[in-house]
């Protein structure tokens, strides 16, 4: 790579831009931790989701003199990891000796790792953002093990939505009025997801876009893959069947993907990209966990309704969808239940439940509320937990069920309440 060019582009995005988050991102971790502390931080997540945006927001917040460097810019193709002194060398006679490095989707230069960790040893302080979860987890675990902070960010949740769209509401003294506001806009939620610039301008083609730049750019072209069909195809399955049941083998079949094991990498290449998740069976036996049937999930509603097939049965799994993805967002270990009956979320933290879910468009129908509560009592019998929750469009109640002499609570609890509940 020539000195010049690397130069030029250094020079070109050494200057942040001045950036204003459109909403104040809820993180789990405090931006004067990331700040004040020695460790790396890693900044991960699906393309679009306001990393970047974040990372410029901490280089303002930061006000110190430091080096940056995005390693999309397309003219960084045939950088290397040979040529990261290059860079050091420019760096240093540009702007001096600094302290600080942040680095944009750095994953894209193989042997990238060891570079970072002789910085961390040479005390810097390094923020870097990514898109590959196995990528980066593999590569910070390998070489980086104990020096680095991991946060994931996701689209907006829900109180993030309702920051950008300038509702400001008191649960506490939420009146029928307000109530009916957030019924609408849960419902507008569910339809248009998190994406920020999706929710700013509802332009269908650009989540079609960025849909189409993820499966090329972080798996087609990432894994050189023989052929488009079969990844779209699981993509477009994926989609269309938000919350249901999949195996390796059906999977096989359904899509002529050869064998179970090219089932199971194509997964993990959607997974990998953060498009898709996989839960498993929760299981206190870890092969049977690994043996039994996955559910699947989307990284975002809009984008699920953007390129899947959608029909009338989907508000609910759609529902679904949105109480996961709150729930990957809150650092949960997440599984569900399946024994006698069917429970939609097993809820832990360091391996303990915290928390049965089960997630119901609509209990009017006395059928559907009967299915529904059996079976969270089956999941809270089997597990000896006395409290569950399901989660419905906009019922709210509390009911005691008794069960071979022993009581039960189970909360029905609107979505909107408990999405924001969750974020306190």
């Amino acid at each position: 790579m020539l000195r010049t060019l690397l130069r030029t582009i250094i020079l070109e995005w050494q200057t942040p831009k001045v950036v204003k988050p459109d909403v104040s991102r809820v993180l789990t971790i405090n931006l004067d931790t990331m700040l004040n502390n020695e460790h790396i931080v890693l900044l991960t997540g699906v393309r679009r989701c306001g990393k970047s945006t974040l990372l410029q927001h901490i280089r303002q917040q930061h006000n110190e003199k430091h080096y940056y460097l995005n390693f999309e810019d397309e003219r960084l193709i045939d950088f290397t990891v040979d040529h990261f002194q290059m860079m050091m060398e420019i760096f240093a006679e540009l702007f001096g000796e600094e302290k600080t490095f942040y680095f944009d989707e750095i994953q894209n230069i193989k042997g990238w790792e060891r570079f970072v960790r002789r910085l961390y040893e040479q005390g810097y302080k390094i923020f870097i953002t990514g898109s590959n979860a196995k990528m980066l987890s593999q590569e910070m675990g390998t070489h980086l093990t104990g020096r680095y902070i991991k946060i994931e960010l996701y689209p907006f949740s829900f109180c993030e939505f309702l920051d950008f769209k300038g509702v400001k509401i008191n649960v506490q003294h939420a009146t029928t009025a307000v109530k009916a506001k957030l019924n609408n806009l849960i419902k507008q939620y569910i339809t248009v997801g998190g994406f920020p610039q999706y929710v700013k301008d509802e332009m269908l083609e650009y989540l079609q876009a960025l849909y189409e730049s993820i499966l090329y750019r972080d798996i087609i072209s990432r894994y050189k893959l023989p052929s488009e069909t079969a990844i779209r195809q699981l993509a477009f399955y994926f989609a269309s069947n938000v919350g249901k049941e999949i195996t390796y083998n059906s999977l096989k079949k359904q899509l002529n993907l050869g064998c179970a094991n090219t089932a199971a990498e194509y997964c993990q290449y959607l997974e990998n990209c953060y498009l898709f998740f996989l839960v498993k069976r929760f299981s206190y036996s870890l092969k049977q966990q690994s043996n039994s049937p996955k559910k699947v999930y989307a990284i975002d509603s809009g984008l699920a309704h953007a390129i899947g097939f959608r029909s009338s049965q989907d508000a609910g799994r759609m529902l679904e969808n949105i109480v996961f993805i709150e729930l990957k967002r809150r650092n949960f270990e997440i599984y569900y239940h399946h024994e006698k009956k069917e429970c939609d979320f097993v809820v832990c933290k360091k391996n303990k439940i915290q928390a049965l879910i089960q997630v119901c468009f609509d209990l009017g129908d006395l059928e559907t509320k009967e299915r529904e509560i059996n079976g969270i009592i089956d999941a809270m019998q089997t597990y000896k937990i006395k409290q569950g929750t399901i989660i419905t469009l906009t019922e709210a109640d509390e009911m005691i069920v008794t069960v071979d002499a022993k009581k039960y609570r189970i909360d029905i609890v609107p979505i909107w309440l408990w999405l924001v509940a969750v974020q306190k």
